[in-house]
């Protein structure tokens, strides 16, 4: 009898999808996903770090600075914006465009090397004699500036080993009472030597020998504003869900015979479409507005200075999940169906898209995937208008995207949901 009931169990199992779905496929589904995110992360594959380089000092010194950082195979580095294709080379970044850069969200990090770093570049004793280099960096990428800061100090040692130890050499000439004129000149020589050599590859030991000023340069005078990063990532999610509920009432009606009493009553579907979408997105708009409120409240998000950029990403949010939830349910056949369908798609646009993971720490690749989703352009858009505090204008490629896919799976919606005109 045991034999036979297990038996039974899997013949259910085989003709439930849904259960199939939720058993199986989701969890590869997302160890797949995780194992992307984490394997290209781990072993000898360090993502880049995207750094701007500004030289002020011009020097020698800073010159080599700068072509060992160009070559570090650890930063994507730069001097200036990428030319576009058929376009001349833009100009080299100064201390300002390379600031306004990273509050624009273009890099993570830049470096600005200062006039008067080459006379004095570092010291291995105490004392304010060196010319420190200024980090500017973005807290909402908290990793960055730390990579950043220690490839700086690996560089300096692996491609200026001549003025480490000319910096040496005075320190030891000074406490010591100097050098023989003959200890002098076999001292320069080896210092010639060691400037033509070729910089050692490979990790090296690292110290402070770099005066590093550190600088958060869109963080600086906020208080918790990454919780709107937070509020938009799982809102985001459960908005998906919420959508999903709503659109199933489809599924409710047409099993309960209701849906063509409807239909009979002069009501077109492409009407009660809208309307049900309308419904969907206005319960998206509560949602959202009571997270923010309670971030608002709680955790002291600054909600009420940015009113206008939050109005229109929460409309074009709502307006592209509650399109989402009148496909998923014109694409079913039955309310399980649907349940496990939206249970595997959205999980996995959360986990891609960000809701769980933020993009920037994934392989590029998978930040490119991760656009696939609602998800991401509505993080995007929140962070542009409560971390960056960018114009209503620079939401338009967020804001357009959301609303042009609305409106491509609403029509998509309505060519499935056909088949009940015809029932």
């Amino acid at each position: 009898m045991i034999l036979a009931i297990v038996l039974n169990g899997f013949r259910a199992l085989r003709r439930d999808r849904g259960a199939l779905i939720l058993s199986f496929i989701l969890p590869i589904a997302f160890f797949s996903i995780f194992g992307m995110i984490f394997g290209g992360m781990g072993g000898d594959k360090t993502p880049r770090v995207t750094v701007l380089v500004v030289d002020e000092d011009g020097s020698g010194v800073s010159g080599r600075l700068v072509r060992a950082l160009l070559q570090e195979p650890a930063l994507d580095a730069s001097t200036h914006a990428k030319a576009k294709k058929g376009e001349p080379v833009p100009p080299d970044y100064t201390a300002a465009s390379a600031e306004t850069a990273v509050k624009q969200g273009e890099a993570p990090a830049a470096l600005i090397i200062p006039k008067g770093f080459g006379a004095q570049p570092m010291t291995f004793g105490p004392g304010n004699d060196r010319t420190p280099i200024r980090l500017l960096h973005d807290s909402s990428d908290p990793v960055a500036a730390q990579m950043v800061g220690g490839i700086l100090q690996e560089v300096v040692m692996t491609a200026m080993p001549d003025t480490m130890a000319n910096v040496g050499m005075q320190y030891f000439e000074k406490y010591s009472g100097g050098l023989t004129p003959q200890q002098r000149q076999s001292l320069d020589a080896a210092l010639a030597g060691m400037r033509n050599a070729p910089a050692p590859s490979g990790p090296q030991a690292g110290g402070g020998f770099i005066a590093l000023e550190v600088r958060d340069v869109v963080g600086e005078k906020k208080q918790n504003s990454m919780i709107a990063f937070y509020a938009a990532g799982i809102g985001v999610m459960f908005l998906l869900f919420t959508a999903s509920a709503a659109g199933g009432t489809l599924l409710d009606e047409a099993e309960s015979g209701a849906l063509d009493r409807i239909l009979s009553a002069r009501v077109s579907m492409t009407t009660l479409l809208a309307g049900k979408m309308a419904y969907s997105a206005l319960l998206a708009s509560a949602q959202l507005t009571l997270m923010f409120l309670w971030g608002a409240a709680v955790f002291r998000l600054d909600l009420f200075t940015h009113i206008p950029g939050f109005i229109v990403m929460t409309a074009a949010t709502s307006f592209a999940v509650a399109s989402f939830g009148m496909l998923l349910a014109s694409v079913s056949h039955t309310r399980a169906q649907q349940g496990a369908i939206s249970t595997l798609i959205i999980l996995t646009m959360s986990a891609i898209g960000g809701s769980m993971f933020p993009r920037f720490l994934m392989p590029a690749g998978m930040q490119k995937v991760g656009l696939l989703t609602f998800n991401a352009w509505a993080i995007d858009g929140y962070t542009k208008v409560f971390w960056r505090d960018e114009p209503i204008l620079h939401l338009a490629p967020q804001v357009g995207v959301l609303i042009g896919a609305g409106m491509v799976l609403f029509l998509i919606a309505r060519r499935f949901a056909r088949r009940w005109e015809y029932a």
